[in-house]
C-alpha cells in the first residue's frame, strides 16, 4: 500500500502504482459480481421486451431523452473529475485531488438530484412501479443504480478522508473508490442505452 507523506509524493512509486491494475484486487473481485448481475438483470429486460414489443416502445415513449442525456453527462463529467482526482493524487497534488474528488460529488449530487426529479415527474402522469412492466423494469433498473450511486459516496467519502491527513493517506484506496465510481458510472451508460436509447 502506497502512503503519501506531504505534498510532495517520490515519482518512482506514483510510476510504479501506474504499471499496476489501480485499487485493491477484492475491489476488482466486486466489480466483477456487480458486472455480472447486472448483465443477468438486463438479459431479463431484453428477453421481456423482445416479448412484447410494441408495450415497450410505447411505454418507452413516456420517458424523457433530454434528461438521461443529462444524467448521463453529468456522470461522465464526474468520471472526469475523479480521473483527474487519481491522477493528482499520482503525482502527488493532493488539494487538486481533493478538489477534483469534491467536484465528483457535486456532479454526483446533481444526477440524483435529477433522478428522483424524474421519477417524481413520472409518478404524477402516472407512470408508476406497477404501470406495467416496461415501468417496472425502469424504476428496478434506476433504483438499483441510485443505490449504488450512494454507496459510491461512502467510498468518495474514503477518498477524501485519506487525501486531507498525511498519516493515513494511500494511493491504493483513492484509487479503489475511482474504481467503484466508475464502475457505477459505467453501469449508468447501460442502463441509459437500455431504457432511453434502444429502440
Amino acid at each position: 500500500m502506497t502512503q503519501f507523506t506531504g505534498s510532495s509524493s517520490r515519482p518512482h512509486e506514483a510510476e510504479k502504482s501506474a504499471k499496476f491494475v489501480p485499487g485493491q484486487p477484492d475491489m476488482w473481485a466486486f466489480v466483477l459480481f456487480e458486472a455480472l448481475v447486472f448483465t443477468s438483470y438486463f438479459v431479463v429486460y431484453m428477453i421481456f421486451r423482445t416479448q412484447n414489443p410494441e408495450l415497450y416502445l410505447r411505454s418507452q415513449a413516456q420517458l424523457d431523452l433530454r434528461i438521461g442525456v443529462f444524467e448521463t453527462l453529468v456522470l461522465l463529467m464526474s468520471s472526469w473529475s475523479m480521473a483527474r482526482c487519481v491522477q493528482a493524487s499520482r503525482s502527488g497534488a493532493l488539494r487538486a485531488a481533493l478538489a477534483n474528488t469534491m467536484a465528483t460529488m457535486v456532479f454526483g449530487f446533481a444526477f440524483l438530484v435529477s433522478k428522483v426529479s424524474e421519477w417524481v415527474r413520472y409518478i404524477h402522469r402516472g407512470f408508476g412501479f406497477s404501470t406495467d412492466e416496461f415501468f417496472q423494469h425502469y424504476f428496478f433498473l434506476t433504483g438499483i443504480h441510485f443505490l449504488h450511486l450512494l454507496i459510491g459516496f461512502i467510498a468518495l467519502g474514503v477518498v477524501v478522508y485519506q487525501l486531507r491527513s498525511p498519516a493515513r493517506r494511500s494511493q491504493e484506496l483513492v484509487e479503489t473508490g475511482a474504481t467503484y465510481w466508475h464502475t457505477v458510472d459505467f453501469l449508468w451508460i447501460v442502463i441509459f442505452a437500455l431504457l432511453y436509447v434502444v429502440r
